[in-house]
């Protein structure tokens, strides 16, 4: 079935590429984003990528018995769900450091600001999370200690 109706358009118009759904496949992500010593973050979806213009999504994978440098990401909401491993993410509350253990398919919410860091205690299996942020651009604060907001 070919042509253009109301059910398959024809975009070969020159529309903007903001009409149009895009295909990030698993072996395209741009690992020329923000980083964090510890981790290697991969975009997928970005203003580069796709042309978003609110959204930032990507994988986070951290190597077996790795610890994350402690970082923010500025005024950027951040979803996270965990897609392999059993990572850990430690943040401080203001009277302690506080450790969240996790497993494959539970989510995380990190605030905007708040000095976090991500550590993986398993000493064979790497952790990779999937990451949507409430930016475009991924931003990376790194910082050289966790402290209360």
């Amino acid at each position: 079935m070919g042509g253009s109706d109301a059910f398959h358009p024809d975009l070969s118009d020159g529309r903007p590429v903001r009409h149009r759904v895009h295909h990030v496949k698993a072996d395209q992500l741009d690992g020329g984003t923000s980083q964090t010593g510890g981790m290697h973050r991969f975009a997928a979806i970005s203003g580069a990528s796709v042309g978003s213009e609110k959204l930032w999504m990507g994988e986070t994978h951290v190597g077996p018995g790795v610890t994350s440098e402690n970082h923010h990401h500025g005024d950027s909401e951040t979803a996270i769900f965990v897609r392999s491993g059993h990572p850990e993410f430690v943040f401080h509350d203001g009277v302690q450091e506080v450790r969240i253990s996790t497993e494959p398919g539970d989510y995380i919410f990190v605030p905007p600001n708040l000095p976090h860091r991500e550590e993986n205690p398993d000493p064979d299996e790497p952790a990779v999370v999937v990451i949507a942020r409430s930016t475009q651009e991924a931003i990376v604060v790194n910082l050289d200690r966790l402290y209360p907001l």
